[in-house]
């Protein structure tokens, strides 16, 4: 097998789509699910006035919210990755010879016999020990690190897509708003979850069973929440 057929093969795993496709996801889900929810609890409570206004508001703030506690969250792991890569380069100035040892028994723990993976662990030191350490011993690759500003531009965006898509359908709809809300949530919940299989390459049924549940459950709370807001006046 040569090289170009090794990166070939290579390029059908998605553990690189890890960085953005979490928050993608998630916020594609968020932006369905609280828009929806939100816009059907205003409804619930006898305030379909305010329904635009309240979906509007709904998409602008939470696709901000989404962007920054995306960002913050995931420039939390970068920092620590920072901080361990620093650990590292520390230990590897003081201690080279105990760090070649760690990687060996590393190796051998993978399986390797002793002398091989004395070998194996003496090349790669010689041949860069810090990514050695970082890979091996501390689980850092650079196709699956962190990525905060593309998590939180990604996020911004699918909350955004995810929360249009009631809207429209408020938009769309007649006087009676709420089936409609509802019908075009559920056909969005399942488009999001088809993507999303898509994207990952995983089952599409049981995704899109999962992500249509989740939403289901979220806009029923909140649809109750905002029926109760109702009755009682408030």
């Amino acid at each position: 097998m040569g090289l170009e057929e090794v990166q070939m093969r290579n390029l059908e795993h998605r553990t690189n789509r890890t960085g953005w496709l979490r928050a993608a996801v998630l916020g594609s889900n968020d932006g369905l699910v609280s828009t929806a929810s939100l816009m059907i609890g205003v409804a619930a409570a006898s305030k379909s006035e305010l329904l635009i206004t309240a979906g509007l508001a709904g998409i602008a703030a939470g696709a901000m919210s989404m962007a920054v506690g995306e960002y913050v969250s995931v420039k939390s792991q970068t920092d620590i990755e920072k901080t361990d890569r620093e650990i590292e380069v520390r230990q590897l100035k003081e201690d080279p010879d105990g760090e070649l040892l760690e990687l060996t028994h590393i190796y051998i723990d993978r399986g390797l016999s002793k002398e091989l993976a004395t070998e194996v662990a003496t090349a790669l030191h010689k041949h860069g020990a810090l990514e050695a350490h970082l890979r091996d011993e501390l689980g850092h690759f650079d196709h699956t690190r962190a990525r905060p500003i593309q998590a939180g531009v990604a996020s911004a965006i699918a909350f955004t897509a995810g929360g249009v898509v009631p809207l429209i359908g408020a938009l769309l709809a007649g006087d009676n708003k709420v089936p409609f809300i509802l019908i075009i949530t559920a056909l969005g919940l399942v488009a999001a979850g088809v993507i999303s299989a898509k994207i990952a390459s995983s089952p599409i049924p049981k995704t899109v069973m999962r992500i249509f549940a989740g939403g289901a459950l979220g806009v029923a709370i909140t649809a109750g929440i905002g029926w109760l807001v109702g009755l009682t006046g408030i």
